[in-house]
């Protein structure tokens, strides 16, 4: 596995990279297979990126809009028109501003009264795409990721049971402290990818920055060091209060 860390000055510097890697990441999944597949992440950073890739003339014309497939990587147990919504979040940011047919996007139904249900349904989905045996995982080209100033990532809370979701893709995770249920990719499915992109902004996530980076290994308490691809690249860009901490990684 292939890992670069990456402090830039703030979040608009961080998507405009971030959209870089967005185009290069298509541009090298079109090549090989015409199809390019992304696991969307919710969060302010994310958001800032989807925004960039439709209203930058430039990257929206690089942008191989016809050949792109848009999954999330976890979604709230709210509808989809709910604020909290992580497809709501990337609908008003990008989907709905960008030429892709409603066949483009596969959302997770957090609608559902069952999270389980859900999460059932979703990794069915995934099952049809990308048209797996048993036991196999998805392989997303990109894959994007937060992480939360406890060290989470996707839904993938510390102490909660979808850490050990063994053999399963997309699983319902209880979140005790938030009172609330997520439906999310697991870790393996997650790991899976081809690339894994983390946006981490804010001095409030320096000290788990430096725990999930420079700590040891304890991703019970720290989930987001689950997420190191088997066969691919990881790259973490952080903003410089985010990454205050660090003593590594390549300052721009």
């Amino acid at each position: 596995m292939e890992c670069e860390i990456r402090i830039l000055a703030d979040g608009v510097a961080i998507a405009k990279r971030a959209a870089q890697e967005f185009v290069q990441a298509a541009a090298a999944a079109v090549q090989e297979r015409s199809a390019f597949n992304v696991a969307l992440a919710g969060g302010s950073t994310p958001k800032a990126l989807y925004s960039l890739l439709v209203s930058d003339p430039l990257l929206r014309s690089q942008v191989p809009w016809d050949k792109i497939h848009l999954f999330f990587g976890d979604e709230r147990h709210v509808p989809p028109d709910h604020p909290d919504s992580n497809f709501r979040m990337a609908t008003e940011a990008m989907i709905s501003r960008a030429p892709l047919k409603a066949d483009q996007v596969s959302r997770i139904k957090g609608e559902y009264p069952d999270a389980e249900r859900a999460a059932r349904e979703y990794e069915e989905v995934l099952q049809s795409r990308f048209q797996l045996k048993r036991n196999e995982l998805p392989r997303f080209d990109l894959l994007l990721a937060g992480m939360g100033n406890e060290g989470h990532t996707l839904s993938l809370f510390p102490g909660t049971k979808a850490l050990h979701a063994d053999g399963r893709i997309v699983v319902r995770n209880w979140v005790g402290k938030l009172y609330a249920d997520r439906i999310t990719l697991t870790a393996p499915a997650a790991c899976n990818a081809a690339r894994i992109l983390f946006m981490v902004t804010g001095a409030d996530k320096a000290p788990a920055l430096k725990s999930v980076l420079e700590g040891p290994y304890e991703p019970e308490q720290l989930p987001a060091q689950l997420l190191q691809p088997k066969e691919g690249k990881l790259l973490w860009l952080v903003d410089t209060a985010a990454g205050g901490m660090l003593s590594r990684g390549i300052r721009e």
